[in-house]
Parts: C-alpha cells; structure tokens; sequence
C-alpha cells in the first residue's frame, strides 16, 4: 500500500513539473548581409515586469538556440553579439501557445546602421558608463528641424523650462559641451537653442571634474553638472544656421542669427541676438571664472581673500536678468575651435559683446519681529540698469609628448556699467502708527577689467599610476566707480508728531585693485594595485588695494568735503601655503577617496587713515572623504563628506559703515573668528533600459560650528545696525533632498514619472531692540512633489503635464513673532499638435498658488498661459510662420516670499505680461559625409 502511495505521488509530481515547465523557445540568429550563422552568440528572456534575468544561453555553432523549463508569462528576448545592434522582442508564453518560434533572426552590424537602415530592435536609449549617463539620441523621436532643447525635453531625468535653463537629477546643469569642448562658453542657451538635434549621436551627462582631478584620478571636490553633445560623424563637414526675426505688439521684438561651418575638426561659428522678450541673449554667467559677477569678498579654499566684482557701497548690476523687469538684450560673438596633427594640438578661441538694459519697479514688504513689538515696513523701487561688455578667451592644448600635456587658458573681459535707483519706503508701529519714510536715490557708473591666465602641464611618469601635475594661475581685477547718494529720513513719534528730520547728499568713489597669484603642484604614487597616494603643495600670493571715498556736498555745491566716518583706503596682502594628502582606493565596484588640506595664511591689512596695521595668522583645514559603491553600469551610490573652515570675510571685519540705505547700515567686526562647515552628499541612480525606468535620489545636509551670524540693533527711530558676530553654541544647519522616477508604460505608450523634494534650514539672529537683547532662531522648511505624464505620438501629437502641492514654513521664536505657514500648487503643461498641411498647434501653461499666511493675509495666484500656430514651407520643413501669444490672460505678477533672520519679506515687481507676436524662422543647412582623415 505505501509502495503504491509512493508511485502514485510521484507520478502526480511530475505531472505538474512537466505542466509547469512545458514553455519553451527556439531560433537561429544570421547576419543581414553575409547571411551566416552567428556562433556564441548571448540569447536572454527577460521579464517585461521589471527587466529581471529569467534565463539565457549562447547560439550553437549552427547559430541556432532552445530555452526549455520556462513558465507561463510576458518576456523580452534580447540577442546581443559584439559589434551588432541589439535585437529587442517582446514575446508571451501561456497556455494557448507554448511555445516560441522565432525562426531565423537578423542582426545588423552597427556600422550598417549609420547608413540609414531602420529596424525595430533598436539599440539601448540609455547607458550608464562609469559616472556618465548617456542616451542614444535615435532612440527619441524628433521633428524636422528640432533644436537640441527638443531632444533634451525627451531625456529622462532631465527638464527645460520656459526660459531654457536645464535641470538634471535635481541639479542645474550651468555647461553644455559640443564634443567636449566649450562652445561659446558661459551661454548654454547658445547650443541648446541654435544646435539642431538631428546633428545629435549622443547626449552625456555627468559631473565634470576639475582638469587635474580629470587627470590623476582622484577626487578634489571640484564638480559641474556638465551636458556633452557628441555629434554624428557625417554632421560634421558642411554648413548650418538660422534665421529669425518677430515682432510684436508693445514694442516687444526679437530677432536672432547664427551660422556654423564645420569641417572635420574645425568648427566655426557665428551668432547674433537682440531682442526684450527676456527669451534669448542673457546668459552672461561666468560663475565659474574668478573675476565674476558676484560683488562680494571672500576666502576661497586654500585661505585666502579675493575681491569678486566691484565691492563697492553700491549694489552694481552685474549683467543678470532673473526675470524682474523689463530686458533689452544685444549680443553677439565669434568661435573657433580646431584639432590638427593628429590632436596633438587643439585650440578654443571665443568673442562675444553686448549689452543688457533693464527696467522695471520692485515693491517689498517686511516684518520685523522685535521683543518690544512688530514693525511692518513697505517700500517701492524704480531701478534702471546697464551694462556694456565685451569679453575674449583662447585656450591652447598641446601634447608635449606621449605621457605630458600643457594647457594654457587666457581670458579678458571689459565691462561698464551704470545703475539708478530710486527709493520711497516708510515703516509704521504695531499699531499703524507711522515710525519713519525714507525718500532716496541712487547712481552708479562702474568700469570694471578683468584678466585671468593659467596654465596646467600634466606629466605620466614610468611607473603606472605615477604622474606630476603643476598648475598655476594668474588674476587681475581692476573696478572703479563713482555715483551719488541722495537721501532724506524723516521720523515720527507714536502721535504722529514729526521728531527729527536725516539728509544725506554725498558723492561716492570707489577704486579697487586686486591682483592674485595661485600655485598647485600634485604628485600621485600607486601604493598597490588599490590604493593610490596624492601629495599637492600650493602657494598663494594676493595684493590688493580698496580706496573708498564719501564727499559731502559744501556751501559751493562741489562735492569736496571728505566723510571719514564713511571712507577707508586699505592695503591687502596675503601669503598662503597648503598642504595636502589624498589616499584613493578602487577595488571591484568601490571607490574610496579620503584626506585633507591644510592651509597657513598671513594676512596683513593696512589702513592708510588711521595709519594702522592689522594682522591676522591663521589655519584653515579641508578634510574630505568619498565613497562611491557602483552596483552595475546601471545603477551606482555615492557618499561624500567635505568640511572646510570659513574665515570672515573682508567685509565683515573692515571697520568702515556703509550707509547707502540711511535705516540699514553696516558695521564691522575685527574681532571675528572663522568658522567650521560640515557637509554631507549622498546620490544614488539606476536606470533599467529595457524597461525604460529611472530612479535618482541627491541629498545634502551641513551644519556650522562657532557660526558667524548677524546682529541686528533696532534703535527708538526704527533704524536697524547690522553687525556680524560669533555663536559659540549654536549650529545652524540646512539640508535639501530630491527624488526622481520615471518609467514607460507600454500598455498605454506613456511616461510616467514622480518627483519629491524637501529643503529646510535652521538659522541664528541676535536680535537688540530698546528693551533686549534675544536670541532669535529662524526655521524655515518647504515640502513638494510633483506627477508628469508625457507622451509623444510621431507626427500627430506630445504632451506633458506636470503638477503637484507644495507646504512652506517659516517660523521665528522671537516673542512677537508669527508662525507662517501655507500651502502652494505649481503646475506646468505643454502640447503640440502636428496637423495637415504643415501646420503645427502648441500651448503651454503655468499655475502657481501661494497661500495666504499669518503675516500676509493675501493669496498670490496666477497662470501665465502661451499659444502658438506655425506653419511650416517646404519639403525639409525649414520655412516657418507662427503667431504666437504670451501671458494670454495677463497674469504675469512676479512675487517671492522668504524669511531673513527676524524679518520676513514679501516681493512684487514687474516683469514681462501679455504681448503677441509674428515670428518668421529660416533654418539652412548643407552636410556633407565625413571630412578626410588629416595625416
């Protein structure tokens, strides 16, 4: 009897194992063209649900293959096999059919492809190799003449808003390469606007490194978010450009032209814009050059102070439009780029000059939370801004020989500018008493040189792994401007009685100088086969000269009385050296970089009219260290921790008060400490290709030790001294997270994707007032997410929609202070229509919604929505007519609401609403095959 059970149960169970493992497949795999089997070659089922490995095997010698044992389901096969485009299949299983035949499969050699042929398996959209992301751009679906910006819009992971600006796994990507090189340098707008997207092979995106950290392999810390256009290979002998010019009602036009000759190697290029639709021309960055925009002092990493930009009393306008005002931009420029002698010699040349007008009116209201009370001030702005620049760099690469380069950049830039403002604001009590109105006005007019020159000569000696690398730099800053100040004050007590009346009438000067010298010497020894030691040296010289000058207006109505109390003429010079030690490990998937730098800084300021010498000596320390774990070409972790110490800037300590805002003046402080940043990154990505999924998560928290914050004096008449000061026990930190998804779903041919994201920051105040002296903690914290679908219909239709809430707080623990908090929407979406005829049909539209808070009872909603119609001429598609409508409902209001210390700030101010206009656009192009091979 149980010998019969026995067989019995055994016969039941293989039964059911032959009825669960009866799906099979089967094929052979050929060449196209040659018609021959494919020996060895790797079959792999794949399941459609998430893209994991069901099973696989490798082509007989006869190029046939068999999957038995496989279950009921819906898979994918894929046959691969070294220089052949992947072949992609989507199949299913199931009771009905189980089995597969695919008969004989065809494969097609890469190199086939780039003539044109067109098959259905087409290769991987996106492959992740080392710390780049790259995507095949024939694997999206462009329109005639799309620029890049078109194709960008398609890349997973990757956004363009309206204005171009590009944002890629959370971050701003400020460089977009053309084959690696610099195209224009500062404008990414200039190719992602001009460059057309059929030219495209491939699309890059990464961290740029620094050279030197490019070069020995180790980690400096130095990373841009960096897009590289690669090029097809028959795209690069011929000529293309465009034409375009629109005008509008409102006096609003635009017009621009480029022109791009390629030949091989050689590229040249030529652009021309003006226009004040606030849309093209205004990328004047340079962000990332010393020199730049920014009108502030600081310590850079290695210790020392460099003077950025004009680091006068006035606010100078640097060239940027944020989208306040109205814009009048004209700008054009000249590149040329070219390798020769076997690349061993490349060169990078660029010129550009224009000029940025902007005109418009702010208004901002401010409470000011105090122990004895709240004040509620509100002011209105009239500014007038202008700057002309022309700017020239060349960069020259040589390779000395097999194993050492030399790359030397030089730069120069002309500025001047000329700003007006004008001022009206008053503040009134608690309880709606008036306490003080301020009536002002400001001019400015600027001329600003700027030179910068270095050279980088890299060096691999016999011993792999073992290189010498020098880098040094050359920087030469010099700024003068002159304006006035006019100002009147006049303040009130609580019945409204008239008590004093401030006027100020001074002609200002400032004329600064500042030249820096910076010098840094690596050596790399392989320890092992894993581990790797980076010694560097650094020298650093900087001198500079800052002669600010007040003059009050005498009796004869000359400007010839000095205010000491408002001018300084200092002498700045500092010695700086670093020493660093880097060890960097690679094994298998993991990457581990840790050290430190060191610094020792003299610094020696003299102050010519008290004839007083003040020194500082002090130490800065950089430690590092970062972990990268890659899991598969597909999917990686990183984790970095940087510190650094933060040493006043000169601002900060200089004693001298600035009151180009009589109720806001700024005092020095020499007796400051530096201060300790921590911060910590973590990145993490994957992207499953067959099932077109990406994932990205960036987050970054840091927190200060003995911070440097603001004390801020409040005095009876409303007047506020700002002074910065050391907080031995406390830390403010900030931290921010981005997350990011997205996947194709077949069933519908549509993509969607989730993003989440969270900032939040902890700062400290002091805060006096005429009764006390508190300490003030300022929490601000913003939530959001956001759910975009898309889909592209080839020739018939796109669309996107994107949208989700947003939850703001801002809290204060000042004692009279309120607790704000609200709730926003944002929303964006776009389509295009493509019909018959050659006409086209596209709109986009964006909501935004600001909640009323406790401090302002007021919602801000609006939706700017645009509409264009194009018709396109001609069998290439590259005529084309549109009619296009801007801010159709004229709600363009621009406003902002941020919290600063004790105070929180509301800001409206004018910028660009409803216009229409007829746009006429001409693309021209004329590519050849490939240019010759230069011996």
């Amino acid at each position: 009897m149980k010998l019969t059970s026995l067989t019995l149960l055994l016969v039941f169970s293989s039964m059911l194992l032959f009825a669960q493992n009866q799906y099979s497949i089967k094929g052979a795999v050929v060449d196209t063209a040659a018609t021959y089997k494919m020996v060895n070659t790797t079959i792999t089922v794949l399941n459609q649900k998430d893209s994991t490995l069901v099973k696989y095997t490798r082509a007989t010698p006869e190029g046939t293959f068999a999957l038995n044992n496989l279950k009921a389901g819906k898979f994918i096969l894929m046959v691969t096999y070294p220089g052949y485009a992947d072949y992609i299949e989507d199949f299913a299983l199931d009771s009905a059919k189980s089995t597969k035949d695919f008969g004989n499969i065809s494969v097609i050699l890469k190199a086939t492809l780039l003539e044109g042929v067109i098959i259905q398996g087409k290769a991987a959209a996106i492959k992740i190799k080392g710390d780049t992301t790259e995507f095949n751009a024939a694997s999206f679906t462009i329109q005639p003449n799309d620029k890049v910006e078109d194709l960008l819009k398609q890349l997973p992971g990757i956004q363009v808003d309206k204005d171009g600006k590009i944002t890629a796994q959370g971050q701003t990507v400020p460089k977009v390469l053309v084959d690696g090189e610099e195209f224009f340098g500062d404008d990414p707008t200039l190719v992602t606007k001009n460059l057309r997207a059929d030219m495209v092979d491939k699309v890059q995106l990464y961290d740029k490194k620094s050279d030197q950290a490019t070069f020995t392999g180790i980690d400096d810390g130095e990373k841009t978010k960096t897009i590289n256009i690669k090029l097809k290979e028959d795209k690069k002998n011929g000529y293309f450009g465009k034409v375009e010019g629109g005008l509008g009602t409102d006096k609003f036009y635009k017009s621009q032209a480029m022109f791009n000759a390629f030949k091989g190697k050689q590229k040249f290029s030529a652009y021309g814009i003006s226009g004040n639709t606030g849309q093209t021309g205004l990328g004047w960055g340079d962000r990332d050059k010393y020199g730049g925009s920014s009108n502030n002092m600081e310590f850079s990493d290695d210790g020392g102070i460099y003077f950025y930009g004009n680091n006068d009393d006035f606010d100078s306008f640097d060239g940027q439009y944020n989208g306040q005002g109205i814009p009048s931009a004209h700008s054009g420029g000249l590149h040329y780029e070219n390798k020769w002698d076997s690349d061993k010699h490349a060169i990078n040349s660029n010129y550009k000059i224009g000029s940025i007008g902007v005109e418009g009116t702010r208004d901002n209201l401010t409470q000011n939370n105090l122990s004895n009370g709240v004040t509620n001030s509100s002011s209105h702005q009239k500014f007038d801004n202008l700057m002309f620049r022309q700017k020239a760099d060349f960069t020259y690469t040589i390779k000395l020989d097999t194993t050492s380069t030399l790359k030397i950049m030089v730069d120069g830039t002309l500025k001047n500018s000329k700003t007006r403002d004008n001022f009206i604001s008053s503040t009134l009590r608690g309880d709606n008493s008036l306490q003080n109105s301020t009536d002002r006005e400001l001019s400015n007019d600027g001329d600003q040189k700027l030179f910068n020159a270095s050279a980088l000569w890299t060096k691999k000696l016999k011993k792999k792994g073992r290189t010498l690398s020098i880098n040094v730099k050359q920087a030469v800053n010099e700024n003068q401007t002159e304006g006035h100040l006019n100002s009147t004050s006049e303040f009130f007590n609580e019945l409204g009685d008239k008590t004093q009346t401030e006027s100020v009438n001074q002609f200002k000067t400032n004329n600064t100088h500042n030249q820096t010298f910076n010098s840094n010497i690596t050596y790399t020894e392989p320890l092992s086969k894993t581990i790797t030691l980076a010694l560097s040296y650094g020298l650093g010289v900087n001198n500079s000269n800052s002669d600010r000058k007040s003059f009050n207006q005498t009796a004869s109505g000359a400007y010839d009385e000095l205010d000491r109390e408002f001018s300084n003429n200092f002498d700045l010079d500092q010695l700086s050296n670093q020493g660093g030690i880097t060890f960097n490990y690679k094994k298998n998937k993991s990457t581990i970089n840790i050290g430190t730098k060191v610094s020792d800084v003299k610094f020696q300021q003299f102050d010519a009219y008290t004839d007083k010498t003040f020194k500082r000596n002090f130490t800065n320390w950089n430690p590092q260290f970062t972990y990268q774990y890659r899991f598969s070409q597909q999917k990686s972790l990183y984790f970095g921790y940087y510190g650094n110490t933060n040493q006043p800037s000169i601002d900060q300590i200089q004693p001298i008060r600035v009151n180009t805002d009589p109720l806001n003046e700024t005092i020095g402080n020499p007796d400051l400490k530096p201060s300790f940043r921590s911060g910590l990154n973590l990145y993490y990505n994957s992207y499953k290709i067959l099932s077109d999924q990406y994932v990205y998560f960036s987050s970054s928290y840091s927190f200060t030790t003995n911070p440097i914050v603001n004390h801020t004096t409040t005095d009876r008449l409303g007047k506020n001294f700002y002074q910065s000061i050391n907080l031995s026990d406390k830390s403010p930190y900030n931290y921010y997270f981005n997350f990011g998804t997205s996947r194709k779903i077949k069933s519908i041919d549509m993509s969607v994707g989730l993003n989440l994201s969270s900032n939040g920051n902890v700062n400290y105040t002091r805060v006096t007032d005429t009764v006390r002296t508190e300490l003030n903690t300022t929490k601000s914290y913003g939530y959001s997410g956001s759910l975009n679908i898309s889909k592209y219909k080839e020739k018939k239709f796109d669309f996107r929609i994107s949208g989700g809430p947003s939850y703001n707080v801002i809290s204060s623990s000042s004692r009279n202070s309120t607790n704000n908090k609200g709730w926003g929407f944002q929303g964006n979406a776009n389509f295009n229509i493509y019909l018959p005829g050659k006409i086209q049909i596209g709109s986009d539209g964006n909501y935004q919604f600001t909640g009323k808070t406790q401090t302002f009872n007021e919602d801000l909603e609006r939706f700017i929505w645009n509409a264009s119609i194009t018709k396109k001429f001609f069998k290439q598609e590259n005529l084309r007519v549109s009619l296009s409508g801007n801010d159709l409902l004229n709600q363009n209001v621009g406003f902002s609401r941020y919290a600063s210390g004790n105070m929180v700030n509301q800001n409206s101010y004018t910028t660009i609403q409803r216009y229409f206009m007829c746009t006429i656009s001409w693309d021209f192009s004329k590519m050849g095959g490939s240019a010759p091979t230069k011996k």
